[in-house]
């Protein structure tokens, strides 16, 4: 398995449309209160790890909800790194569109994972360019970094950066208001503040 220096991967903080329920890809909606009062307590996490602008670079999808996660956490915009790879994926016709309205017009299997709709989302982005992406980003990575991306962006990076393949994407968790933290081959969760959904309600958010 490749290795890689250490990473701390953090997905954005609520946003209007998580509430929502409503699907974002490569929209965007501000963060909500809670989203921001998550950035500020991710920061302090960090902080509380030792990781700082100096210790650490930072490297942000260029997103609003993102960046606006990465200067609440740091403090410091002129510190982060703006990466364009590490967008999020495009869900094609359904950016926009809440849950219930992609449910109603085109419905799925009852049990279906969550990842199973953004596999099918109509001209969405296919799943082998993100898995792509995402190696292209950990190619770039020859220092401990901080990464503050999107959820599905985050899952696909984890998996890749833990020496999973494809078609082990379900296997690692999800949320918001958590930090993950990838070193020696590990893969932890750091903090469980109750800013953030519980593990039912992640698996609901867009």
């Amino acid at each position: 398995m490749q290795t890689f220096p250490e990473l701390f991967v953090l997905r954005h903080g609520e946003t209007e449309w998580n509430r929502a329920r409503r699907w974002q890809g490569v929209l965007d909606s501000p963060l909500t209160e809670k989203g921001r009062a998550q950035a500020v307590a991710m920061g302090e996490m960090l902080r509380s790890e030792s990781v700082t602008a100096t210790s650490h670079q930072i490297l942000s999808s260029p997103q609003g909800r993102a960046v606006e996660t990465a200067r609440l956490a740091f403090g410091d915009a002129g510190a982060i790194q703006p990466e364009p790879l590490l967008r999020e994926i495009s869900v094609g016709d359904w950016a926009g569109l809440t849950m219930d309205e992609i449910d109603a017009r085109w419905p799925g299997p009852e049990d279906e994972h969550f990842l199973g709709r953004y596999a099918r989302a109509p001209g969405g982005e296919p799943f082998e360019a993100l898995w792509e992406r995402v190696g292209k980003v950990l190619d770039l990575i020859s220092r401990p970094t901080v990464i503050v991306t999107h959820g599905i962006t985050s899952r696909f990076l984890r998996t890749r950066a833990m020496g999973l393949s494809l078609d082990q994407i379900k296997e690692l968790p999800g949320g918001q208001g958590v930090i993950f933290h990838l070193k020696d081959g590990e893969h932890k969760i750091l903090g469980r503040s109750g800013l953030q959904p519980d593990p039912q309600e992640a698996k609901r958010l867009p």
